[in-house]
């Protein structure tokens, strides 16, 4: 197709045409006449997950009971075998990742674990544009140990406001940082950090170093073995489309197998030895070790179905689709947009871009409001940012030249002048 008809609808129409896991989307419940651009706050329901979740209910009303051993999907061991089968998408072992907890339980988990102040490291390494909830439980497990979050949590800044530099985050590991926390791709910007280097450069200087990556998972992969890094969490509600709350994951690298779990409980036992209902933790050899309490069976269910799509798809075919996906959204707001004050506030380097495009203006909370009104779902950030995230499994490319329409639309029309700037409850 010729280079001048790129910006034509006809020209999207191609795109999805040549697209070859253009077939997944009809796996999943899109609203006719809504265009949803939010999967990076919440995936959408698949009809295999859907499936599977409705399967596990089935084994509930069969089997009571005996539903941890028997019917369709046991749930004994189920959160092991769902870590095996999500492992790929980390380049881990299956042995080194287990579906468990949520996000910051996870991460209470593993900073309990790997945080060991001593003599003069006694402080964690994080940055000032990560998920508030990871400084809230970063302060909370300095205040138990009795030191200060304001002296003992480090938060390195960034030199714009929407990045960081990572060779400022290297500078930051001094003798005096017992661990560094950070994001994989940061929730705002959507940049997507250099994970090799950083944990190199931390290995170097003998800190243990986890992330968070809830921005990452299901949408960009990773090489945690590969790369050595020491430990990752994330959500499984995003990008991995398992349901609002669904059980989190995380990860651990072989080399600390073996080593205490800083929260202690009795699903993290050897499953040959967790029902001997002894008085002392024989902790499981792997990941698993790092469970607490009993799994949330019905929201690890429909992970089960969403799953299966991620091992049909491929996690690289995923990356590509949503590179070119993100990308052509940018092309089309530079072409479209650009005299109506946006700003593209993510990386333009695929290298360095995760999931999701940022786009930055004035009026976004009710540029924001319009497009729902207009029937496309965004994503609003205070105070300036609208989060647009087309998603690989079920997004198109004429879904992207849609909502780039809608928001000239807007602009145009000043449609978003009839709405207040309070932002919703949930934003």
């Amino acid at each position: 197709m010729a280079e001048s008809s790129q910006w034509e609808k006809a020209y999207a129409d191609d795109l999805d045409g040549r697209d070859p896991l253009h077939s997944y989307r009809k796996e999943f419940y899109l609203q006719p006449g809504t265009i949803y651009m939010d999967g990076n706050s919440l995936g959408l329901l698949s009809k295999r997950a859907e499936k599977t979740l409705l399967e596990c209910l089935d084994d509930w009303r069969e089997w009571g009971i005996d539903g941890w051993t028997q019917g369709r999907h046991p749930w004994f061991n189920l959160s092991e075998q769902l870590g095996e089968r999500i492992a790929p998408l980390f380049g881990a072992e299956p042995q080194e990742v287990i579906l468990t907890g949520s996000t910051t339980l996870n991460l209470h988990q593993l900073v309990a674990t790997f945080f060991k102040p001593k003599g003069k490291r006694t402080k964690i390494l994080a940055d000032a544009l990560t998920f508030p909830s990871d400084i809230y439980a970063l302060q909370s497990q300095l205040s138990i140990r009795g030191l200060s979050p304001e002296e003992h949590l480090i938060q390195v800044q960034s030199r714009d406001g929407r990045m960081l530099v990572e060779d400022d985050l290297v500078a930051a590991m001094g003798e005096d940082i017992a661990l560094v926390i950070l994001p994989t791709v940061l929730y705002r910007s959507g940049q997507l950090l250099d994970i090799e280097k950083l944990t190199a450069e931390a290995h170097k200087r003998g800190i243990p170093i986890g992330f968070d990556a809830c921005h990452s998972a299901g949408a960009v992969p990773h090489e945690f073995s590969r790369w050595e890094v020491d430990f990752a969490f994330w959500c499984n509600y995003k990008y991995l489309n398992g349901g609002p709350g669904c059980v989190g994951g995380l990860y651990v690298n072989q080399k600390h197998f073996g080593k205490c779990p800083g929260l202690a409980g009795w699903f993290g036992s050897k499953k040959e030895k967790q029902f001997d209902m002894e008085f002392s933790f024989d902790s499981a050899e792997t990941a698993g070790a790092f469970q607490i309490g009993t799994p949330h069976i019905l929201s690890l269910a429909p992970l089960i179905g969403s799953l299966d799509m991620f091992a049909e798809a491929g996690i690289g075919n995923i990356r590509k689709k949503s590179l070119q996906l993100t990308q052509y959204l940018m092309d089309l707001t530079h072409h479209e947009l650009h005299e109506y004050g946006f700003t593209i506030g993510n990386p333009l380097e695929d290298d360095c871009r995760g999931g999701h495009v940022c786009l930055e203006h004035d009026e976004a909370v009710r540029i924001s409001k319009a497009l729902k009104e207009n029937c496309v779902i965004p994503d609003f950030r205070s105070p300036n940012i609208i989060r647009l995230a087309p998603v690989a499994l079920y997004s198109s490319f004429s879904d992207v030249w849609h909502v780039v329409q809608i928001l000239k639309k807007i602009m145009v029309e000043k449609q978003y002048e009839k709405f207040s700037k309070s932002r919703d409850i949930v934003a």
